[in-house]
């Protein structure tokens, strides 16, 4: 049976304590202020209010695992020690933040832990780790299939002091965001190279560098994903100095690598917590409803899928604490496998765990009064965000088959 530490059990209490008493009775008030907002991009009062409070908490860095327990007061936990508090976050999707263990901001966070120089992280990490600004990662373009990192065409040039990006990047998550200040950047700088995974380089590059144009924000069905948001940029002829370049020139792939897998668990982690609070949604439905006679919660068909979703989210829960108790132990590259058979099927499974709960809420289920339609969404993008499924599947079974085909 898997056991939690003190440390994770404690905090796991007081992270529902302080669910209870500020998030889940300030869900309209956030939704009011985000519909009436000006900007629909900016940091809402709200927010700022909730993120003082969790701070004073000791409930702020909650993913910084312990090898870099030296960077933060709050973190130091492991993977398996982590997932049930990002679990218990997952519940309101944007309660993250408030913890300040959002996406992309704890992925670009371990990277700057990971690669960075130390006046890099002088400059970037210590406010993103205060929580006063934001970050975003831009990888992803709209020309070529970014599923596979090697295609990425951003052009990345040395010129005298400074480095010249010009290229074209889309579904930048937090790019939106007013608060957000540095964007790591992939591109190619050596195209010509023959080894495929060293072409690439990664590039900090300050959100108010000149040539950078937000184009537009992008939604997933419909939603914009608001403050965040997910946008498609611009770069031409963006200069930044050369001291900017992150490990190195044709380390990109490396970085990218080491960024993704933990990102990946995250969202996996998050996503069981949206499945377990629209299961309770569900039944809390299902004896409330009454339809032909008699309530919901006597149906044959209704119990059947109450059942179907539990067992699921017991499943999907136990493959993430699997996993984590795997990367704690030979770290992400080495995991990789259980990191892709959780990628591919957690966000999946609670697809349709989602949709079986908005199906007993009838037409309200659809909409924005419960949780589960934008929580829907948050699973459906992630089929794609680090990376769609079938490049994960065809990778594991690779990897499988060379296991135990020979």
């Amino acid at each position: 049976m898997y056991k939690f530490s003190s440390k994770s059990l404690e905090l796991q209490e007081k992270l529902s304590v302080f669910m209870d008493a500020y998030v889940y009775p300030n869900e309209e008030a956030y939704a009011r202020q985000l519909h009436s907002a000006e900007n629909r991009f900016s940091s809402l009062p709200l927010m700022e209010e909730l993120k003082a409070k969790a701070r004073a908490a000791g409930l702020w860095n909650l993913f910084v695992p312990e090898e870099f327990s030296q960077y933060c007061d709050h973190g130091g936990l492991s993977n398996f020690d982590y997932a049930p508090l990002a679990e218990i976050m997952g519940r309101v999707i944007w309660s993250p933040e408030v913890f300040n263990c959002n996406a992309p901001d704890t992925g670009n966070m371990e990277v700057f832990m990971k690669y960075a120089t130390e006046a890099q992280r002088d400059r970037w990490l210590s406010p993103l780790l205060r929580g006063e600004i934001k970050s975003s990662y831009a990888m992803t373009e709209p020309q070529v299939a970014s599923s596979d990192a090697t295609n990425i065409e951003l052009s990345i040039q040395r010129e005298g002091g400074e480095w010249v990006l010009n290229g074209h990047k889309w579904f930048i998550t937090g790019a939106m965001y007013e608060q957000t200040k540095i964007f790591i950047v992939m591109g190619k700088s050596d195209p010509a190279n023959p080894n495929r995974h060293k072409q690439q380089t990664q590039i900090l590059v300050p959100r108010d560098t000149q040539g950078i144009t937000l184009v537009r924000p992008l939604t997933t069905l419909g939603y914009d994903d608001a403050p965040l948001g997910h946008a498609e940029i611009t770069f031409e002829n963006v200069r930044v100095p050369l001291e900017n370049v992150l490990l190195g020139e044709g380390r990109g792939f490396d970085i990218a690598q080491g960024r993704l897998g933990p990102g990946r668990m995250h969202h996996c982690m998050r996503l069981v917590g949206a499945a377990q609070r629209s299961l309770e949604l569900a039944c809390k439905r299902a004896t409330s409803r009454t339809t032909f006679g008699r309530p919901l919660s006597k149906h044959q068909s209704v119990r059947e899928e109450i059942s179907r979703s539990f067992s699921e989210i017991e499943m999907i829960r136990l493959l993430v604490l699997k996993t984590c108790t795997k990367m704690d132990a030979v770290g992400a590259q080495a995991s990789r496998d259980m990191i892709a058979a959780t990628k591919t099927t957690v966000p999946l499974m609670v697809q349709n765990i989602i949709d079986r709960c908005m199906q007993m809420h009838g037409a309200g289920g659809l909409t924005e009064d419960y949780p589960m339609a934008e929580a829907f969404n948050y699973a459906r993008w992630c089929r794609q965000a680090d990376g769609p499924d079938q490049v994960h599947q065809m990778a594991l079974g690779k990897q499988i088959i060379e296991k135990y085909g020979k």
